[in-house]
């Protein structure tokens, strides 16, 4: 009976094993196919039939699109605004946070069931409210434009909270009748404890930042001034119809946000087991 069910949990994780190999490989097939493409010669991206591998390997197309196009200033956009963007949403998010969870003030309730109704409108319902206030700020076609009407996430608030929830009061009231203040009990208990949480909540921020296409497109309209997932709409313009630098546009613009990915990996599993209650 016991090798019985030994063989049927070999069995199923054998299956799964399977199951995970198989999807991975569909994930990684677009991506594999767009590194081959942009490995190669622009007259071979044509070629019929199509071959997985390069028959000429080369970096020619990479060479071209960081030396006579504009993805360099595009990544810099990109940079800038993405990391403004999860500087300020988390900045506000915990401050925001602290407050609904920990201090106690007339409409608290109130004023965090408001900040949640932010939930209930898809983006693209107030674009041209957000449009109007950015053109009375003066602020189209700015870094700014593209960076203000995101950093104000309700979520990464409701997140916070329950997180600043879940940690005993005592901490804080201790450190209050040690004479802390708010801020050294925010920053110097909640934070730290909470790191995990923030990482991840980061992560999470700056890869929406740097893949948001339809606000950048709609407030930008200088080449030199958008961001990378805007940019690589103007590669077929700026080149024509050239596959290999289409690709290696691509997967230059899309390498920060896998490498910043990879590093923080493990942060951000932790962060979303502690936010579950896994861990």
């Amino acid at each position: 009976m016991e090798s019985e069910s030994r063989f049927a949990d070999w069995g199923w994780a054998t299956a799964a094993l399977l199951l995970t190999a198989v999807l991975a490989a569909l994930w990684m097939a677009p991506l594999l196919w767009a590194l081959s493409t942009s490995l190669r010669p622009e007259e071979e991206t044509v070629l019929q039939p199509m071959r997985w591998l390069p028959q000429d390997w080369t970096l020619g197309a990479f060479t071209k699109v960081l030396s006579v196009g504009n993805l360099p200033t595009w990544m810099f956009n990109s940079i800038i605004t993405s990391v403004a963007v999860t500087v300020l949403t988390v900045a506000i998010s915990v401050l925001a946070a602290y407050a609904f969870s920990q201090l106690k003030f007339r409409g608290r309730d109130g004023f965090f069931l408001l900040a949640m109704v932010g939930v209930m409108f898809p983006f693209e319902a107030l674009l041209i409210p957000l449009f109007r206030l950015m053109h009375q700020l003066g602020a189209i076609d700015t870094l700014a434009g593209i960076v203000l009407p995101q950093i104000v996430s309700p979520m990464a608030i409701y997140v916070f909270r329950g997180f600043f929830d879940a940690i005993p009061r005592d901490f804080r009231e201790s450190a209050m009748m040690e004479g802390a203040s708010e801020w050294q009990v925010l920053w110097h208990i909640f934070v730290p404890i909470s790191k995990n949480i923030l990482w991840a909540m980061a992560i999470i921020v700056f890869i929406g930042a740097w893949n948001n296409f339809l606000w950048p497109f709609i407030v930008i309209t200088s080449p030199h001034m958008m961001t990378v997932p805007v940019g690589l709409t103007q590669i077929q313009d700026a080149f024509g119809v050239r596959y290999a630098q289409t690709m290696a546009a691509a997967l230059l613009g899309g390498a920060p946000v896998a490498i910043a990915y990879l590093l923080f990996q493990r942060r951000v599993t932790h962060g979303f087991l502690a936010a579950t209650g896994l861990k």
